[in-house]
């Protein structure tokens, strides 16, 4: 370990101003969960294409998009475990490392069995993400700043499709779908060796001096060495019996069944529910994603200004997210509007919302026990992923069985309205739970 208390002791004691390393170590983790959403989103970028030339079945589809999530789910204890062992460097380079190498090999695909064994890859291979930057958030960052931080690099889910979806379009067009996965999964094999090059642990950064350090200490954050427990089922079950956890895992499901409808069939419903070509879908999808990227920085601004106006854990972190939850509900009205451009705007509102209930992954970081940071962000992240099993099936089978995609939006508003429930009367106090007293 390299030590940085001379010289930021030394640094302090002349009077030198606080550094600001977070804020890179903020974008290292912006531009890995960009590389993270894009690379499980082309798919639905793709997907027109892909059923013509591998011709696929709307339920078919439905279970490509959803074997992804059927390993990304279940692959979060055991990698918040993973985490909690070799820690946030190794566990995240690795992490991208293999994740863009399964994407890569999405574009040499011949036939539907080797397509979802690459999902099922893809899936397990993402799963340390999100822990990840959950952890990195509570080492790095004052809870004071954590919102900001969090609606940050969460940009990265929405950015990527949101400002290159043309782009994406147009090489579809241009190089065919194949391309998309070769490109994608390139440039993160790539980022890996970037990321395990620059990140640190606050302790052993040579960047950091003692101000910054002591910022981060005053606000809750920095890691405390020996405090890691090995995982075992009898912590499952006691963070299972918090209501804290319990209720934003509930409602992170609930809403992420609206992003997985953007993140795989959206295109498909421009394409096919609303007859639009290839570059109109594509332009036209550019819209909700720039909203949702609005939607998740609105909602990290909003938390943070509410907590130092009102001191209130509880208004700053929940109310952003039971608004949001709301405003995704709306997505049903695109079922009673003729216009495409009033659907746009619909879609567009429900996706800002969308957006917004992200926060929950602050909450989650501001109520974990320090010791099983790692073991909370996987079993929340798990609970919240069910959605992505669930919500491409359920998709697949309503529009095959009634040729529309009317009931697949009532089914996602339906549980939007659920999550906000979830968060005003399950969640309850918000504040950092103990060991002792789970």
């Amino acid at each position: 370990m390299d030590s940085i208390a001379p010289a930021s002791d030394a640094a302090a004691s002349a009077g030198a101003r606080r550094t600001k390393v977070r804020l890179i170590i903020l974008a290292l983790i912006s531009f890995a969960t960009l590389l993270n959403y894009l690379d499980r989103a082309v798919m639905g970028v793709a997907a027109p294409a892909m059923t013509g030339e591998l011709h696929l079945s709307p339920v078919t589809m439905g279970i490509i998009f959803s074997a992804f999530s059927w390993t990304y789910a279940f692959a979060q204890i055991p990698g918040g475990m993973l985490l909690d062992r070799l820690g946030t460097r190794l566990t995240y380079g690795l992490s991208l490392a293999f994740w863009s190498i399964f994407t890569l090999l999405h574009g040499l695909v011949a036939n539907v069995s080797t397509l979802i064994a690459l999902r099922l890859g893809l899936g397990a291979a993402e799963a340390p993400c999100y822990p990840s930057n959950s952890r990195v958030l509570s080492t790095w960052f004052p809870q004071q700043e954590r919102a900001r931080a969090n609606s940050v690099y969460a940009v990265g889910q929405y950015v990527g499709l949101a400002f290159f979806s043309p782009l994406l379009f147009w090489i579809v067009g241009a190089w065919g779908w194949r391309s998309l996965f070769v490109i994608s999964g390139t440039i993160g094999v790539a980022y890996a060796g970037i990321w395990y090059a620059a990140y640190r642990e606050p302790q052993d950064s040579r960047l950091v001096n003692r101000a910054e350090l002591d910022h981060i200490a005053a606000g809750g954050g920095l890691a405390h060495e020996g405090a890691k427990l090995a995982f075992s089922w009898a912590n499952v079950r006691k963070l299972l019996s918090t209501r804290q956890i319990v209720g934003a895992s509930i409602g992170q499901f609930c809403g992420n069944s609206t992003l997985v409808f953007f993140l795989t069939w959206f295109p498909t419903y421009l394409a096919t529910e609303r007859h639009m070509d290839w570059l109109k879908s594509g332009f036209f999808a550019v819209l909700p994603y720039v909203a949702a990227t609005v939607g998740v920085l609105m909602g990290g601004i909003v938390s943070d200004l509410l907590i130092r106006r009102t001191g209130s854990a509880n208004l700053g972190r929940k109310l952003p997210i039971v608004a949001g939850l709301l405003l995704a509900s709306t997505i049903i009205l695109a079922n009673y509007v003729t216009s495409n451009a009033l659907v746009i705007l619909v879609m567009s509102i429900a996706f800002f919302g969308q957006g917004m209930v992200n926060l929950g992954w602050t909450l989650v970081s501001d109520v974990a026990p320090k010791p099983l940071i790692g073991l909370t962000g996987g079993l929340f992240n798990f609970c919240a992923n069910l959605a992505g099993i669930v919500t491409p099936l359920a998709i697949g089978f309503i529009v095959q069985a009634t040729g529309s995609f009317y009931g697949a939006l009532a089914f996602i508003g339906i549980l939007a309205l659920l999550g906000a429930v979830s968060y005003i009367f399950i969640v309850g106090d918000v504040h950092r739970l103990e060991m002792e007293s789970l």
